[in-house]
């Protein structure tokens, strides 16, 4: 698919598109091609116009008697071929490009009830309830301590895994549904979120959705993470002793404190950023604070990066580089010393147990637990070398080629 400009006499023919209208643009896009674009009205007053069917110059003249300003509509139109819409440019075809879609089998039709709102309210009910059912039980609450219920660190780690991307399956897995529900093809894929190893559902599509949906959908993993801990909290108040809840329960306290953290793109991030109205919180946050950086520096030569924002949306995304800085320095931090006081000291422990340890059992623990930490930790690696490397590849050879070569006598070559 090419981004070639259509002849003036073509007619131009899409594949199906969503519009939604949000303050003075629309949102336009193709479910499916994770591609959503913003237009303004004269943007979508051509694309209409191309939709029933005229030809490329008769929009343009169209337009340009309608607005008095010439518009460039064979580039705009090999704009939107480049982004997946157009199906056809006169004889020309353009295949529909579908990623492979996961689960085919959860139709979207037979979950609208996941949209409900009073299926929402009982999912909410189930944590309410079972918090305070087990405080009238008096019995404790789970605590942290409850983490290392086996005696073998192996044991805990392994056990602890388990759990925590069974967890992780099943948040995603309500992400995903959801997404089905309101008729977006979400993905649900591996990333990595500074230090951390997470799966991540891509729903690009929500945009096109109304506000209700996409909030829905956002706080679908948190929904299902509190109504399995409050499963879990019915089950301790009503006596049953298995260390496994606990594990369960501290586990998801932890999930959400990592939510949390929406310098970061959490769940609560996308809530955050819709909220506010922003379009892409985290990336124009990013853009400000490197203009700051430049700007300091003497560097900085082009316009304000937040110039074409809406005034409240920059005054967001100020106050959201303020805490995206800072919290992730923070966080940054805090990982490097988990690293080096936690993961460094436990795996140096297990290499010298599985060297020197003539105790079985102890070389057991100490092999699972090296294989637990190594192959998490290149997983990590591996997954943030897919997304990043491409531009860290990028960085180098640039690097390299603003380094002049120099002879030996201390010249330069031509």
């Amino acid at each position: 698919m090419t981004g070639s400009a259509a002849p003036l006499d073509a007619r131009v023919s899409f594949h199906p598109l969503e519009f939604r209208q949000d303050r003075a643009e629309w949102v336009v896009g193709r479910q499916g091609n994770d591609q959503v674009i913003a237009l303004p009205h004269v943007g979508l007053t051509a694309l209409r116009l191309l939709e029933s069917g005229h030809t490329v110059g008769e929009t343009q003249e169209r337009l340009r008697v309608e607005t008095g300003r010439h518009f460039d509509i064979a580039a705009f139109v090999a704009g939107l071929t480049t982004v997946g819409f157009v199906a056809a440019i006169g004889d020309r075809s353009f295949q529909a490009s579908h990623g492979r879609v996961p689960l085919p089998w959860l139709d979207g039709r037979r979950l609208r009830w996941t949209l409900r709102p009073a299926v929402h309210a009982a999912v909410l009910a189930v944590p309410v309830v079972g918090l305070a059912v087990l405080l009238l039980s008096e019995r404790p609450l789970p605590s942290w301590s409850g983490l290392l219920w086996s005696e073998y660190g192996s044991v805990n780690l392994v056990v602890q895994s388990i759990i925590a991307w069974c967890l992780i399956g099943l948040h995603e897995l309500a992400h995903l549904i959801t997404a089905r529900a309101a008729g977006v093809q979400a993905r649900v894929r591996l990333g990595t979120r500074l230090q951390f190893l997470v799966a991540q559902t891509e729903a690009s599509g929500i945009w096109l959705k109304g506000r209700r949906e996409r909030l829905t959908v956002y706080l679908a993993g948190l929904a299902m993470n509190g109504a399995i801990c409050g499963w879990c909290l019915l089950a301790m108040g009503f006596g049953a002793r298995t260390p496994l809840l606990t594990v369960v329960v501290m586990t998801l306290v932890l999930s959400f404190a990592n939510q949390c953290m929406i310098f970061m793109r959490t769940d609560l991030y996308f809530v955050v950023q819709d909220l506010f109205g922003c379009r892409n919180l985290y990336s124009d946050a990013g853009r400000y604070l490197r203009y700051l950086v430049k700007r300091a520096a003497g560097w900085w030569r082009g316009v304000h990066p937040l110039d074409a924002l809406h005034p409240v949306e920059r005054t967001v995304v100020r106050a959201y580089a303020l805490v995206a800085s800072l919290g992730t320095a923070v966080c940054v931090f805090v990982g490097l010393r988990v690293f080096l006081d936690v993961t460094m000291p436990l795996l140096n422990r297990s290499m010298n147990r599985l060297m020197n340890s003539g105790n079985p059992v102890l070389w057991l623990d100490s092999a699972v637990t090296t294989l637990v930490l190594v192959a998490l930790q290149t997983l990590w690696a591996r997954v943030w070398w897919r997304r990043h490397g491409p531009r860290v590849r990028t960085a180098v050879k640039a690097t390299i080629r603003t380094v002049r070569p120099v002879t030996r006598s201390g010249t330069s070559r031509p």
